[in-house]
């Protein structure tokens, strides 16, 4: 981590450019040397920052040390860091793009924290939207869209691997429940948050001015449904949005130590899987009296999901 800010530091201290790339494993950054994190933005470090095995379920069976919940969180604590946490290459590609550009040419002195994952899946191409890039930048876009039955919808707002079991859970939700959804990418809470803060600061200091919209809301004002936000990170992750929705909101999360053996195991212990994303989703849209409640029950007994377990905190 010195080496990194010796050559994020270069441009001023040498008259030097240069954009270090430093790769470790998530819980060995902001978790173990964050003092050093902060020394880096102290010193206005320009470079990327990539954590690996990132998220709580990602990478399972090499104990505690190594699931991550918090690094977003921990991220979020430091005024220059920009940080994301992508689910496909095209989106790692525009953000590195974005960030050469904004610490190379803009000479801006922020610094990137990007997680990425351990897991293996196939990467869909980029969508053709021309608002997509944008979004990927501005942290949310919308990625899929079921729309099939036009009756009752749902939002699910998905980020890093969970994004996946998100998708996973609309596809089935439709397929099996003829309820529609539209999937939100969300690569990054932090982002989202600051543009809630620096838009509500400014309605506030304008209260006679049109006042201004967050970009969560712009996105989410005028759709249908009630919000299922989930991340591999805890609830507090997904849930720094929540001020800046007019909607119902609901979150998932890790929460919690987690010491299941494999990863499908893992995403159920914390109910971030498909499955929990289908019965949480059913059970919601029955608690905003869009559905009967029967079908979420049905779905509780379907996928084996045991009411009486305790909180995952608490395990």
């Amino acid at each position: 981590m010195s080496s990194w800010i010796a050559a994020g530091t270069s441009y001023t201290n040498h008259d030097i450019e240069m954009i270090p790339i430093y790769l470790f494993y998530s819980m060995f950054g902001f978790q173990r040397i964050g003092d050093f994190a902060w020394a880096g933005a102290d010193s206005q470090s320009r470079g990327f920052l990539i954590g690996a095995t990132a998220g709580r379920t990602t990478l399972a069976g090499e104990g505690l040390q190594h699931q991550d919940g918090h690094s977003h969180l921990i991220a979020s604590t430091i005024p220059n860091c920009i940080s994301y946490d992508p689910t496909f290459h095209y989106e790692l590609a525009v953000i590195f793009r974005e960030g050469l550009k904004r610490m190379h040419e803009k000479k801006e002195n922020i610094f990137y924290y990007i997680t990425t994952m351990n897991e293996n899946y196939p990467h869909p191409a980029m969508p053709k939207d021309k608002s997509c890039e944008e979004g990927i930048l501005k942290g949310m876009y919308k990625i899929k869209e079921f729309n099939k039955y036009k009756k009752t919808k749902i939002q699910f707002l998905g980020s890093g691997t969970i994004l996946r079991e998100m998708i996973a859970g609309a596809e089935i939700l439709q397929k099996e429940y003829q309820i529609d959804s539209e999937v939100w990418s969300v690569t990054s809470f932090n982002e989202l948050r600051k543009d809630g803060l620096e838009v509500e600061r400014y309605n506030l200091l304008n209260p006679d001015k049109d006042f201004k919209k967050s970009y969560v809301d712009k996105c989410l004002g005028k759709t249908e449904g009630p919000i299922l936000a989930a991340s591999d990170y805890m609830r507090m992750n997904s849930d720094q949005i929540r001020p800046y929705v007019n909607k119902s909101f609901y979150s998932l999360g890790t929460d919690g130590f987690g010491r299941s053996d494999t990863r499908k195991n893992l995403r159920k212990f914390f109910e971030v899987d498909k499955e929990h994303v289908v019965t949480y989703g059913l059970s919601v849209l029955a608690k905003e009296q869009l559905i009967a409640s029967k079908y979420a029950k049905e779905a509780i007994k379907k996928y084996k999901i045991n009411t009486d377990k305790p909180m995952p905190t608490k395990l």
